[in-house]
């Protein structure tokens, strides 16, 4: 009997161990950047955003001013990848209009141009990569937003941008002021609030 006991006991601590040691990889090995999501239903349609979100980490004024107003989260690239790494996705079922542009029920790129006071959402069909890899950078595929080229633009629309009412740790996207027409795709971090209103196409 005691043999037994003595030998569940050591299975018991073993298999502790191994959780602690489990979680302590899993936690080592998480991305700064963590992937998240956002979706949205209008009727059967559903929208969803893929994308990875960047933490400030005691970072303040992210964005910067003036001239240099959105140079640090370009970071050498010509537009925003809307978070961090993989380039941000945007998956419609249902035809939508961003601006003057319909966008067909699809799978998108979504990139921001910025500007103090005013952002551009763009909308774009160019080929992207899910792990980085240079040479095919020079095939036109762009990693994150670099490589981005214009000439896959399906859409262009101006965001409005307003302060946000605390600081965001964590760049978020999400939907708000949704209706059976549209509603507004709103991308959150830092001291800002970007928001790209779109319309159910008819």
């Amino acid at each position: 009997m005691f043999k037994t006991s003595n030998l569940s006991f050591r299975v018991i601590i073993s298999l502790i161990v191994l959780c602690l040691l489990t979680a302590g990889v899993t936690l080592a090995q998480r991305p700064k950047s963590p992937r998240t999501s956002a979706s949205t239903q209008i009727g059967d349609a559903w929208i969803d955003v893929s994308y990875s979100s960047p933490i400030l980490r005691g970072r303040t004024g992210i964005f910067g001013s003036g001239a240099e107003y959105g140079t640090k989260i370009y970071a050498g690239a010509d537009v925003w990848r809307a978070g961090a790494d993989v380039t941000t996705r945007i998956t419609t079922e249902a035809d939508l209009m961003i601006g003057d542009s319909k966008v067909p029920a699809g799978e998108y790129s979504f990139f921001i141009e910025l500007k103090e006071g005013g952002w551009t959402g763009i909308i774009s069909k160019q080929p992207h990569m899910d792990a980085f890899d240079r040479a095919k950078m020079a095939e036109g595929i762009t990693w994150g937003a670099y490589g981005y080229d214009p000439k896959h633009d399906v859409a262009r629309a101006p965001m409005a941008v307003t302060p946000a009412p605390q600081i965001i740790d964590n760049l978020i996207i999400g939907f708000g002021g949704v209706t059976a027409e549209g509603g507004n795709l709103f991308v959150v971090w830092d001291n800002q609030v970007g928001a790209l209103p779109f319309t159910v196409a008819k």
